[in-house]
């Protein structure tokens, strides 16, 4: 049955990824073997996710199930990628004075953050050889509006949201408004 499909398929990823963006190699892998998504829908699907409220694994879990199945998919799904989070959570509220000081604690910590900016990096690779690169080449309009965007962030210290709505009026302009209109740039 498919929602139970979905439901597992977002508890393994809720188990075994750390959140943001190091979900998405994993769900990229589930939604393509259980063929439910292409790369391609999967990186539409992390663009509408990231510019909605909300944690990115629920709204990817919100927005697949949707897709799949249907509103009861989207429960499903949603219904797995947090139960790890809650199982985890209450787990360690239980036990937290006792690892609080705990050096094993602290060692495991110092193996985790390296691992997530790797998959964190695996992620941008995957992404930008989707964003950036064509049948064709290179995207100069992707990169130019990714170089912008990077820009506004770090020197003209923009919040992020409005980088992502600067780049979404970007991005529906080259690639939805003039190609409409016939322009060809």
């Amino acid at each position: 049955m498919i929602y139970i499909q979905l439901f597992l398929s977002f508890l393994k990823i809720g188990f075994t990824s750390f959140g943001g963006l190091s979900m998405v190699p994993l769900i990229l892998d589930e939604m393509t073997s259980h063929g439910w998504m292409s790369s391609q829908d999967l990186t539409n699907l992390v663009a509408i996710a990231e510019m909605t409220p909300g944690p990115l694994g629920i709204n990817c879990a919100t927005f697949t199930g949707i897709q799949t199945a249907g509103f009861a998919g989207s429960i499903a799904a949603v219904l797995g990628v947090l139960t790890p989070a809650f199982t985890l959570t209450m787990l360690i509220a239980a036990f937290f004075e006792k690892f609080k000081e705990s050096s094993v604690m602290r060692t495991v910590m110092t193996f985790v953050k390296p691992i997530c900016i790797a998959i964190i990096l695996k992620v941008i690779i995957t992404l930008s050889k989707e964003n950036y690169f064509t049948e064709k080449g290179i995207d100069p309009f992707g990169i130019a509006i990714a170089a912008l965007m990077f820009y506004l962030l770090l020197k003209r210290k923009w919040t992020v949201p409005k980088v992502i709505l600067c780049s979404a009026a970007l991005g529906a302009l080259f690639y939805g408004v003039l190609p409409f209109m016939g322009i060809r740039l």
